[in-house]
């Protein structure tokens, strides 16, 4: 549909009105949250000259980017602290026809400009220095304001320089500086060259790879100018077209896809499972994240897992809205197992690590003789503890693809769970009836893991969950007709009771004391995306040797408890994550409201 019929005649369009950057209408207006508190990053505001090519929801000027401040908040534990005052503005574009730096300096900030080329030229290493030299000055007199920094599209530039101060300043390495940006404003960099001039200057280790082009790069915008191409117009855009090439070459997307995978050295499977060892050997490691990445219809690096959120007293209204079914949550391992034939069956972590399972099949419904191929299913490892001994077993609980067949697209129930029940579990039992399969020799047994209508909430949590074999410590409850999600799906709904409702954080152990105070050990929390400590937790017997590990811990009147570490994560929680859980602590979904509330879903 043409420019002049979505957002007004071609007689709006000013003859005397510069273009807008390329792709810059659906590119995500600003940081999530600040960079180690300190840093917002966001793309260039365009001023009122724009407007007539701007629909009004996707305006963005400098007064809209200051008032958001007010809303931009940091986040520390339970409490909301200080909102986001911005004193000095960055400013990295080489043009200074997006808006009147005026404006920003009649708001109070201090504007600065340091102009960079972009393109695949990275920030010279003066044009950084100065960026460095810049920020700390400000922050040591400033040390309650903040620092806003954009380019074109306020990612690679603006990236580039923050991930550079973080380096030079507070002694990140470059992949954590990475993570830390791209934590605020994902996906973070995501021109190779910039990655690669980081490793270049700070590291002596091979560059990582730039993450996949965000959907906004690849997307057409040729709807944003008038259609109908007058004289005028297209007069103006050659006008500045010498001035802006770079800026609107910067995006173009590279010429082909690639992942950022960053592998975990030394992965642990679950203690107390057998017949399971860790691979390492490419290109077969990448070769199976890929391939179960593209199962899942993933397009980014890392685990490609469905994850729930948890839920709270807003998402608890979805239950309303749609059907759900509903099964007990186990205090598990989550894995992904991807069946690639006979004697090629692997796990897949949370860290995306791999896993190669020995002495395990799953025969083909049709033909017990054949091994099934190019399956993926998702499920979690437990213990059962039976008679006194410890059988490890994996609950499968979805199914994202069968013989290379998409079915993660089908509905949940149940056609998903028809089949893991068909063509997963019954042709195992076959084969071990008529003694095809000998289930003694395998490593853990197979076992489907049943949901229920949403009804059956109140006897899961009742003598459902006194007669399990493991622990449970929740519900889970999931969309029936809609297909697989990868990644975070709001509509799948984990329930904890309030005392196990936990975060995952990364713990440092620290020495507290000075002159005059008497010297003590303290643990620091840290979340993904957040620099300095989210939390704190007193140091006892049990966190001597989980410096620096991931560990799980409850917030217990008042004060965060301990729980156990995370072996299956490399990484804790980010930020975001975080966040939602201490509200869901603050305003918990009781037992009582929950199933009070199920009670009164429409009959479906």
């Amino acid at each position: 549909m043409s420019g002049s019929k979505r957002y007004g005649s071609s007689s709006s369009y000013s003859s005397h009105s510069p273009p807008v950057p390329e792709r810059w209408l659906k590119c995500p207006r600003k940081s999530y949250t600040t960079i180690t508190d300190k840093f917002v990053a966001f793309k260039t505001p365009l001023d009122n000259k724009y407007d007539d090519q701007i629909p009004i929801q996707n305006r963005f000027n400098t007064e809209m980017l200051l008032s958001s401040m007010s809303n931009m908040k940091k986040f520390n534990c339970l409490k909301t602290v200080d909102s986001v005052s911005i004193g000095l503005w960055i400013d990295l574009t080489k043009t200074s026809r997006f808006y009147d730096k005026s404006e920003i300096e009649d708001s109070g900030c201090t504007y600065v400009k340091i102009p960079c080329a972009g393109h695949e030229q990275p920030p010279t290493r003066e044009q950084a220095q100065l960026f460095v030299d810049i920020c700390s000055k400000f922050i040591a007199k400033n040390p309650l304001l903040s620092i806003g920094v954009h380019c074109t599209h306020g990612f690679n530039r603006t990236g580039f320089m923050i991930a550079t101060y973080l380096i030079e300043t507070l002694d990140f390495d470059v992949t954590s500086a990475l993570a830390q940006f791209s934590a605020a404003r994902p996906p973070g960099i995501y021109k190779q060259d910039y990655i690669v001039e980081l490793f270049q200057r700070y590291s002596d280790e091979e560059p990582i790879l730039a993450p996949e082009l965000p959907d906004w790069c690849l997307e057409s915008e040729e709807d944003n100018y008038n259609s109908n191409k007058h004289e005028s117009s297209s007069r103006n855009k050659r006008e500045f077209r010498d001035q802006d090439s770079k800026d609107r070459r910067e995006h173009e997307p590279p010429s082909k896809r690639s992942r950022n995978e960053i592998n975990n050295r030394n992965p642990v499977f679950m203690e107390g499972v057998s017949g399971v060892t860790a691979i390492f050997d490419q290109p077969r490691l990448s070769n199976i994240q890929r391939r179960t990445q593209d199962l899942c219809k993933w397009k980014r690096s890392g685990f490609p897992g469905s994850q729930p959120v948890s839920m709270d007293i807003h998402n608890m209204k979805l239950l309303h809205t749609k059907p759900y079914r509903v099964t007990w949550k186990a205090d598990g391992t989550r894995y992904l197992m991807f069946i690639q034939g006979e004697n090629e069956i692997y796990f897949i972590d949370r860290d995306n690590s791999v896993f190669e399972v020995e002495g395990l099949k799953f025969l083909h419904r049709k033909n017990l003789d054949h091994h099934l191929k190019d399956t993926l299913l998702d499920g979690e490892m437990i213990i059962d503890k039976v008679d006194g001994q410890n059988i490890p077993r994996y609950l499968v609980y979805d199914v994202v693809a069968f013989e290379g067949f998409d079915v993660g697209k089908q509905p949940f129930y149940p056609n998903r769970c028809m089949l893991i029940e068909v063509d997963i579990i019954k042709p195992r039992h076959q084969a071990i009836m008529c003694g095809r399969l000998d289930k003694t020799q395998e490593p853990f047994s197979i076992r489907l893991k049943q949901f229920y209508d949403i009804n059956a909430s109140d006897k899961l949590l009742g003598n459902f969950s006194k007669n399990l074999s493991h622990e449970p410590d929740g519900l889970i409850f999931q969309p029936s007709t809609d297909p697989y999600v990868a990644g975070t799906c709001p509509e799948v709904l984990k329930w904890k009771p309030l005392e196990l409702n936990s975060v995952d954080f990364k713990l440092k152990i620290v020495t507290e004391g000075g002159t005059g105070i008497l010297e003590s050990k303290v643990g620091y929390l840290y979340v993904g995306g957040k620099s300095d400590p989210f939390a704190r937790i007193k140091y006892n017997k049990e966190l001597k040797n989980m410096d620096g590990k991931i560990i799980e811990c409850k917030f217990e009147n008042g004060n965060w408890k301990f729980m156990r570490e995370r072996t299956d994560k490399s990484f804790p929680n980010a930020l975001k994550t975080a966040i939602a859980i201490c509200h869901s602590i603050e305003t918990p979904v009781t037992k009582e409201i929950l199933l009070k509330y199920i009670q009164q879903a429409p009959r479906r």
